[in-house]
């Protein structure tokens, strides 16, 4: 049997023979590639780390100019906003403006046409009071035969009152097709241009302004269509101190006329 204590020569310690033998050769063969082996790995792992750092190099240049890149559309984006906000706003603005001129103008007008129907109202006490019988029956014969005229056109300015009211309901809805708002202003602007007492009103120039310039609408939570417009309100009450207008610019030429015969 074996000695497990004093095991054969393996070639890992030199030959215990005298003349040296092969031992020594074998363990001096199995360190040089043992030696290059580890000269190699050492290579290898220095080169793969040299790799490596470039290969992050390349990779936190490229991610630095995509940031770059990145901040670069983000400033441009920025920019082109803040630009249309800007000529929004402008436009804004020019629009309130130009609505404002029409709304003093309108308002201008009014107080006008009220002055004059005051100063026609005292015209006429006076010619009442200097010739009593003759003016006043002449007066309230005009007065009947305007009564007509004035029947129809309070009929019509109410009717109209209910489709403006209607049409900026349709204007001011989230849920309302706009193709029914478009029917109703065109089928007005045609009554207006072919109704007598509408023409006499001078309606139609005075829808097309409403229809282009009336963009005002309530709180969204508004159930009140009448809080809806602001220019249209404003032109039925001119329309309506025009009809009053036009009864006393009628009893006027009545009068005069009258007083033309007298003398």
């Amino acid at each position: 049997m074996n000695n497990l204590n004093n095991p054969p020569n393996w070639n890992i310690r030199p030959n215990s023979r005298a003349d040296g033998g092969d031992g020594s050769r074998w363990n001096y063969a199995l360190l040089v590639p043992m030696l290059g082996l580890a000269a190699f790995r050492w290579i290898w792992s220095r080169e793969s780390q040299k790799e490596i750092e470039a290969e992050r190099e390349a990779c936190r240049q490229r991610t630095a100019a995509f940031q770059r890149d990145l901040e670069a559309k983000y400033q441009a984006t920025i920019s082109e906003s803040r630009r249309a906000v800007a000529q929004l706003s402008l436009e804004l603005e020019k629009e309130q403006n130009r609505t404002t001129s029409y709304r003093e103008a309108l308002i201008s007008q009014g107080r006008k046409m009220v002055e004059e129907r005051k100063l026609l109202e005292q015209e006429r006490a006076r010619v009442l009071r200097e010739n009593a019988q003759p003016l006043r029956r002449a007066y309230l014969s005009c007065l009947d035969r305007e009564e007509d005229w004035q029947r129809r056109a309070r009929l019509l300015l109410r009717e109209l009152e209910g489709a403006l009211t209607e049409r900026q309901g349709i204007y001011c809805s989230l849920l309302l097709p706009r193709r029914r708002r478009l029917e109703l202003e065109k089928s007005w602007l045609v009554r207006a241009s072919t109704d007598p007492v509408a023409v006499d009103l001078g309606v139609a120039a005075g829808l097309v302004d409403i229809f282009k310039h009336d963009t005002y609408c309530g709180d969204v939570w508004n159930t009140d269509r009448r809080q809806n417009g602001r220019l249209m309100w404003l032109y039925l009450k001119y329309w309506e101190l025009v009809v009053e207008l036009k009864k006393f610019r009628s009893a006027e030429k009545a009068i005069l006329e009258e007083e033309a015969r007298v003398k």
